[in-house]
């Protein structure tokens, strides 16, 4: 270990045992005052503080063996007997020797020395108290640092699994832009700036602003825009691409490439080269609070035959139905109709 981190770690501990004594010596001080100021009505403030620091020493002496070691050793070993027999023992023990401190401190007085002995038992309780006190505000701040800790634990886990969702659509659609832009370019075709204008943009929002946990429903919807122009130019005359938009858009957010599978979906297993005639035909509806997106395409007449061996490089349902869950949990509704000569998908997502 080198030289600096063990000043970070001095340092640390310095901190968390800077901040740890403050804040006891702040509640045992107020207990002090408290204890003494009620004494002191009856037998003056001196009198009273002096008596209040022994009681407040010793009940910080059970506490505190009862915080570092009883608790450590025994109670969150879930030896709950030992631990309550322990307990129960040393405040037995603690008690007598506080009554001893006092019965010398009233060594000029009988009479505070004869209540003293008679009201052993009353000083038991308060002591006992005191120190059981201790074990449920202990129990109570370990429940609520586990709270704590479980949460950031499944923030940590939903956002990993967030990216690891995301990284799997990101390069998935860049290949399929890029294929798309492979075959235009072999057909030579003059519209290549404006491809290479909708791709650089289509790439920019994908590396650069979906890193975003939100977007801009305006961009999201500029990149629907670019990508079903670049499937008409490659689909060329025999499919029909519809996209209506109703509402008004604009700051809204949304997750990003959240309607993006279902479009590339239709591309891929809905228009395939066994029709001659298709058409993907595609409506969002904005609302203040609501977006409402419908997609339906054609479908082949007779299915492709599948090959067993060749691995599928669609995202899936599953995956879309996990992202919903894990960024609109309760606030979202899909509906998948598979129709004898469509397929439909309709996904209505309640912003938040």
């Amino acid at each position: 270990m080198n030289t600096i981190a063990r000043v970070d770690i001095r340092a640390r501990l310095y901190e968390w045992l800077t901040q740890r004594v403050v804040y006891h010596s702040l509640f045992w001080l107020t207990l002090l005052m408290i204890l003494t100021l009620r004494e002191s009505v009856l037998d003056g403030f001196w009198f009273s503080l002096s008596n209040q620091i022994i009681n407040v020493f010793f009940y910080a002496l059970i506490v505190y063996f009862n915080l570092f070691y009883l608790i450590p050793n025994y109670l969150t070993r879930k030896k709950f007997l030992t631990y309550g027999v322990l307990l129960v023992l040393f405040a037995i023990i603690v008690t007598p020797l506080k009554v001893i401190v006092f019965y010398f401190k009233f060594g000029d007085q009988p009479s505070l020395q004869a209540d003293l002995i008679e009201d052993q038992n009353l000083h038991f309780l308060f002591t006992f108290f005191i120190v059981g006190a201790s074990t449920i505000v202990k129990i109570v701040k370990d429940w609520a640092q586990h709270l704590r800790e479980m949460q950031e634990l499944e923030t940590q886990t939903m956002q990993s699994e967030l990216r690891f969702l995301k990284s799997q659509i990101n390069p998935h659609f860049l290949f399929n832009t890029l294929n798309n832009l492979y075959a235009l370019t072999l057909k030579k075709s003059d519209q290549a700036p404006e491809i290479v204008i909708k791709l650089s943009e289509m790439m920019r929002y994908m590396l650069y602003e979906c890193n975003e946990k939100r977007v801009p429903l305006r961009k999201e919807v500029n990149y629907i825009r670019n990508y079903l122009d670049l499937e008409q130019l490659r689909q060329g005359k025999n499919i029909e691409i519809n996209f209506m938009v109703e509402g008004q858009v604009s700051d809204q957010e949304i997750a990003p490439l959240m309607f993006i599978p279902f479009l590339e979906n239709s591309f891929k297993h809905g228009l395939s080269n066994h029709i001659t005639k298709g058409f993907v035909n595609i409506k969002l509806s904005v609302k203040e609070q609501c977006v409402d997106f419908y997609i339906e395409n054609s479908k082949p007449e007779t299915p492709p035959v599948r090959d067993p061996n060749r691995r599928s490089g669609g995202i899936g349902l599953v995956n879309i139905h996990r992202r919903l869950n894990l960024l609109y949990p309760d606030n979202y509704e899909l509906k998948i109709e598979d129709m004898p000569h469509a397929y439909a998908v309709h996904l209505k997502i309640k912003l938040m």
